[in-house]
């Protein structure tokens, strides 16, 4: 009895440490109000103790990517006709308004289906105000775009059609397009059983998006028992991304992205002279509304991540040495950073390890 009372009694006071530790998380990503009304720039936070290191540290064993079945709606199953028409539709540029574009324009294959450039450029040389992310294993993502404002694959691959900036043209007339080639008619008769239509368009590309599926890397094979599939430098940096820079706790294995949104102060600029800073991109609170999302964007996958710079949601960090960097220094604070967003002090050969493992993180060839 007395052994039992113990344990209950225990559990009390674990129970109560994570309700605390919650609390104190949810309190500092709450911003005061005249910090937000007059730009002012909190003070970088201190570096986060080893003990908790060990509090937010993952034990358990990544689970294995490779070979798992990518998931589809049940009313979009993968068959190999669907996604052949995808991928044509994703390489055609009959569905941008002056033709001049397609879907792999700014999500090029050679580069991780990605940018090469730090801003999406639409039709008639139009520039966004994002950087085009990475469409690597984005069937088994939860949310879609830096904001989270597609739910579905089959939502996110009809916007930048009809997204001024990027392609500009209307679900009516693509379908008309479409509708108006042989080879599309064939094509959606075959995969549908009836004439191009928005919700086949939608289907179609969103089944390509889910055969571009990254899982063969270095990293794979280690984690599946390789253990001479990474150097000693990568390996060290594997121990550091999962300790002692916290990498984890966002780009959780084996996704390399927990497909949350995050403030990490890289929209936050201060005027030099003024010295006041400002948002320049309000992130997902565009989308929800909330106070705390403001300046914060979805975590992107790290796979095939040295193939995909320039970095961020703006492309502003041209390699991966500036991420590490970036990083390491407690990103760029301000009102709503995220809390556990703090100065690591990685020395300069830390660093080099933490970017040599990202590198294992891309393979020879992305499966499709």
């Amino acid at each position: 009895m007395a052994r039992r009372a113990l344990q209950v009694r225990l559990v009390g006071v674990a129970a109560a440490a994570v309700v605390l530790m919650t609390t104190v998380l949810l309190k500092a990503q709450q911003p005061t109000q005249q910090g937000q009304q007059q730009g002012q720039v909190p003070p970088p936070r201190p570096p986060l103790s080893a003990q908790t290191h060990l509090e937010i540290g993952n034990p358990r064993a990544p689970r294995l990517l490779t070979g798992a079945p990518m998931p589809a709606p049940a009313e979009n199953p993968i068959t190999e006709a669907k996604t052949a028409l995808g991928e044509k539709l994703f390489f055609d540029r009959v569905l941008s308004k002056d033709r001049s574009v397609s879907c792999s324009t700014c999500h090029e294959p050679e580069h991780a289906f990605a940018d090469t450039r730090p801003l999406a450029v639409g039709i008639f040389g139009r520039v966004g105000k994002r950087h085009s992310p990475a469409l690597i294993n984005r069937g088994f993502g939860r949310i879609h775009f830096w904001d989270g404002r597609a739910a579905t694959l089959e939502q996110q691959v009809l916007m930048p059609i009809q997204d001024p900036n990027e392609m500009d043209l209307t679900l009516d007339e693509a379908v008309s397009r479409l509708a108006a080639d042989r080879s599309y008619v064939t094509a959606f008769q075959d995969v549908f059983g009836g004439p191009p239509a928005a919700d086949g368009l939608s289907r179609a590309l969103a089944t390509f998006l889910r055969s571009i599926r990254s899982d063969s890397s270095a990293y794979d094979k280690f984690v599946g028992g390789d253990t001479t599939a990474l150097t000693d430098e990568q390996k060290l940096g594997l121990n550091l991304f999962r300790g002692k820079g916290r990498c984890i706790i966002c780009h959780a294995e084996p996704f390399f992205t927990d497909e949350s949104f995050r403030n990490t102060g890289i929209a936050w600029r201060v005027d030099p002279i003024l010295g006041v800073g400002a948002l320049q991109d309000e992130g997902r609170a565009a989308i929800s509304g909330v106070g705390p999302d403001r300046g914060a964007f979805k975590t992107p996958t790290l796979r095939e991540v040295a193939n995909s710079a320039p970095y961020m949601h703006d492309g502003s960090l041209p390699t991966l040495d500036d991420v590490v960097n970036f990083y390491d220094g407690g990103g760029r604070p301000n009102p709503t950073l995220f809390p556990l967003v703090r100065p690591i002090g990685f020395t300069p050969d830390e660093k080099k390890a933490v970017v040599a493992f990202l590198r294992s993180l891309s393979s020879s060839s992305i499966r499709k």
